[in-house]
């Protein structure tokens, strides 16, 4: 994200510059390239399961970082709608591509419930990713690959500090 830190942003500007660092394909590409060779998933899936749990993360942490915040409400809706343009893109690509209707932004949606659920169930976990984590892995096929639970867990800390930083920096 764009060092922002003493600007004074719109909560739209903000979301915006957030909804382009969630997606990002930078750090996505850094968890892809350190897993080993010898994990048993499908790597065209875990990426896409990567690039999902980066966009959702995103979201949970404005929610969460800014849960007393009278911006949240804003910054959050402007997020959401910035992601939802984005998967009619994503939707219509992939449709043509596929040959069939694909809806992505429900997707998004379907595996945010899925963590959410998963969070739900586990109340006394010691932190998010310690839930997040394994059910990454298994969103990839293979919850015993302690990999593909690290890349996950992972991808939800990193996402989260950084929103965290960012909105500290700017203020919000």
């Amino acid at each position: 994200m764009e060092d922002t830190v003493n600007q004074t942003l719109s909560t739209e500007q903000a979301a915006g510059e957030l909804f382009r660092f969630a997606v990002d394909r930078e750090d996505l590409k850094a968890l892809l390239a350190a897993l080993p060779e010898e994990a048993g998933v499908e790597r065209g899936k875990v990426e896409y399961e990567l690039g999902i749990l980066r966009i959702i993360s995103v979201g949970w942490s404005i929610s969460y970082f800014l849960e007393h915040s009278p911006h949240k409400n804003r910054l959050a809706e402007d997020y959401w709608k910035a992601v939802q343009e984005f998967s009619r893109s994503v939707s219509a690509t992939a449709g043509l591509m596929v040959g069939k209707d694909i809806d992505y932004f429900q997707a998004l949606k379907d595996r945010l419930n899925y963590y959410v659920e998963a969070l739900r169930l586990k109340p006394r976990a010691s932190a998010p990713a310690v839930v997040i984590g394994p059910e990454f892995a298994r969103a990839c096929g293979n919850v015993d690959d302690v990999h593909m639970v690290i890349a996950g867990a992972r991808m939800f800390i990193t996402a989260g500090a950084s929103v965290k930083e960012y909105l500290d920096g700017i203020g919000i």
